[in-house]
């Protein structure tokens, strides 16, 4: 039997909302093992002047319970 457990995350970049999510799953992936999908759930970005200075990204990440892990 296999176990997914979601996690909501946020993440940013100065660069696009691509960034900030290729960006997001990387950092994720240092600390959380066996991630298996990912749902964009939201997209905003804050706005300095005339121009975007930020792009925020919610990620509901999926992975994998691991029951023999030690």
């Amino acid at each position: 039997m296999t176990v997914e457990k979601h996690l909501l995350v946020t993440g940013t970049s100065e660069i696009s909302w691509k960034d900030a999510i290729i960006q997001t799953i990387a950092e994720a992936s240092r600390t959380i093992d066996y991630i298996t999908g990912v749902k964009i759930i939201d997209q905003r970005a804050k706005v300095s002047g005339k121009k975007i200075s930020e792009y925020l990204v919610d990620l509901d990440l999926t992975f994998v319970i691991d029951r023999d892990r030690d």
